[in-house]
């Protein structure tokens, strides 16, 4: 799971105890219009507390998206939304010596600052995953995410494509356009590419009809129809 262990700690802390101490002295303030430290003025402490808990909250559901946090406090990226592009198998049919054509997919990830999931929409399969993770590093410009998924082909295409799992290592690319791109394998002994590019922000919960279009009019040319 990506997430709060990844978390600049020391930036974390340092930006929790500044807010705290500004929280507590405006409560101060209002309160006795003097700023001095006494037995009563700790009676405000659950009330910082309780404060802190709501501005958490608010990080961890909106917060940690905002630029001015990135980098700093928090390491990775946000890749909420739906990404759009191709997987390309490295398999070759041995009778024809072929490979097949890429397939459209859709790459749909759900991001909260706690945990980070994947599903990969084709016209054929889903693949969901179970663990993910980012791989950063700062000092060598390392900027990854790494998913292991179950992926399960409908049940009409099973007879040349069985339920299996697999993992996808995809380097995050965000200048000068928002991308990710990799490899995947899978306990079929099989291979692939994955290209895919940022299409929007909402979640989609299915193929998109404009992809399965598209596909359908590739195939029809390929076919010479």
């Amino acid at each position: 799971m990506g997430g709060m262990k990844d978390l600049n700690v020391k930036s974390f802390i340092f930006l929790l105890v500044v807010v705290s101490a500004i929280i507590w002295i405006a409560i101060l303030y209002v309160n006795s219009n003097e700023l001095r430290v006494s037995w009563t003025s700790l009676k405000y402490v659950p009330t910082v507390v309780s404060i802190d808990a709501m501005l958490w909250i608010l990080f961890a559901k909106w917060g940690w998206k905002n630029r001015i946090f990135q980098k700093w406090l928090v390491p990775f990226p946000c890749l909420e939304g739906t990404w759009e592009g191709t997987i390309q198998t490295t398999w070759t049919d041995p009778e024809t010596i072929d490979t097949p054509k890429s397939i459209p997919v859709i790459l749909v990830i759900k991001q909260s600052v706690i945990s980070i999931s994947c599903v990969m929409y084709s016209q054929e399969m889903i693949s969901r995953s179970y663990t993910s993770d980012f791989l950063i590093g700062p000092e060598n410009n390392l900027k990854k995410i790494t998913y292991t998924y179950t992926s399960s082909p409908r049940v009409s295409v099973r007879e040349r494509s069985v339920v299996h799992d697999g993992t996808a290592l995809l380097e995050i690319i965000t200048n000068p356009f928002r991308a990710l791109r990799g490899e995947y394998w899978t306990n079929r002994e099989s291979t692939g590419e994955i290209d895919l590019k940022f299409r929007s922000k909402e979640l989609l919960q299915g193929f998109p009809e404009d992809l399965t279009l598209h596909a359908i009019e590739e195939s029809s040319s390929s076919q010479g129809v």
